[in-house]
């Protein structure tokens, strides 16, 4: 007797091999080619809190002002077709009641214009297409992909230099999980600014170069674990004006102890982090393990089917001989 294998077992042999083979194709092949920043990007995050603004109409710093930080991150999809980065473009305005709703960015109590280019990968600064200013560290809009429980460089604009964030646990932010990040700015100078003397203490100088100087009481970041997407973000920053190798502060620009995401703001975020993650997720885990387990039992039973298969006779060697006559 001899047996051959059935049309469905080999079928079936067939298709466990596929799937054995697609599910780390799935793991190590698409999902890091899923996981990467994306250069059609258009989000609006805002931020509010109350604080003290220097009034340029009185001349004098008001306490007790509600301020309004808009950030606005649009992907330049032209560049970043032609360069392979990500460019974004981002606008930061601070307002505060007198100043909103503003018909023009400009007129805005603070502007700060900007274009972030990163590798799309890996998130880190790609130093081209026009950017301004000159990024670093490891993190600005947002944290790498799979984000660790260690401390990252974040990109502080107003400083101008990056600032270590450390990780500080885990917090939901509207029932979503994410890692808890934060850290301090001491006052540092950042830069001069033309003013008249008598705003900076210098009464006999008409026009005094003051000294910017910005302190930040506290930044609060939690974080997507598996997108790096920023679910809450949350800054206490202080903006003040010194006479020429003064020791003191003179003039207090802007002082906040929190500004933060509004709501609004924070479910968006978590929104469009749960989605992506999942996503993420899909293509990294669930596909993969559903894949590789089907495979194997699809192969497993292939090979059982191969084994049992039909009996046929050996008209060669067990016929009996013809009868003679």
């Amino acid at each position: 007797m001899r047996r051959t294998a059935s049309p469905v077992s080999l079928i079936l042999l067939g298709l466990g091999t596929f799937l054995l083979v697609l599910a780390p194709l799935l793991a190590w092949y698409v999902k890091p080619r899923a996981a990467v920043n994306p250069i059609d990007i258009d989000t609006t995050a805002v931020y509010t809190g109350t604080g003290s603004v220097f009034d340029v109409d009185k001349v004098d710093t008001v306490a007790g002002q509600k301020i309004t930080v808009t950030q606005r991150v649009r992907g330049n999809v032209a560049d970043s077709e032609r360069s392979g980065k990500a460019v974004w473009d981002v606008t930061t305005t601070v307002d505060t009641d007198k100043s909103l709703p503003a018909a023009d960015p400009h007129d805005a109590l603070e502007f700060m214009p900007g274009r972030w280019v990163t590798d799309r990968k890996t998130n880190r600064p790609a130093h081209c297409c026009r950017e301004k200013p000159y990024f670093e560290g490891d993190a600005y809009l947002k944290f790498p992909f799979d984000v660790r429980k260690h401390a990252y460089r974040w990109w502080d604009n107003s400083l101008g230099a990056t600032v270590t964030l450390t990780y500080s646990g885990v917090k939901k932010i509207q029932g979503y999980e994410g890692y808890r990040f934060t850290g301090t700015v001491p006052a540092t100078r950042t830069g001069t600014r033309l003013v008249p003397g008598a705003l900076v203490g210098r009464p006999k100088s008409s026009q005094v170069l003051a000294e910017e100087w910005y302190a930040n009481h506290g930044i609060e970041l939690v974080a997507d674990q598996r997108t790096g997407r920023v679910l809450y973000a949350q800054v206490g920053p202080r903006k003040t004006l010194r006479a020429p190798g003064a020791k003191k502060d003179a003039v207090v620009l802007l002082d906040s102890r929190k500004i933060a995401f509004t709501a609004a703001t924070q479910k968006d975020q978590v929104e469009q982090a749960k989605k992506e993650s999942d996503q993420l997720r899909m293509v990294g885990q669930t596909l993969p393990i559903g894949a590789g387990v089907a495979g194997f039992v699809l192969a497993v039973v292939a090979a059982v089917l191969v084994v049992r298969g039909r009996s046929h006779p050996d008209t060669s060697e067990s016929s009996p001989p013809p009868p003679t006559i």
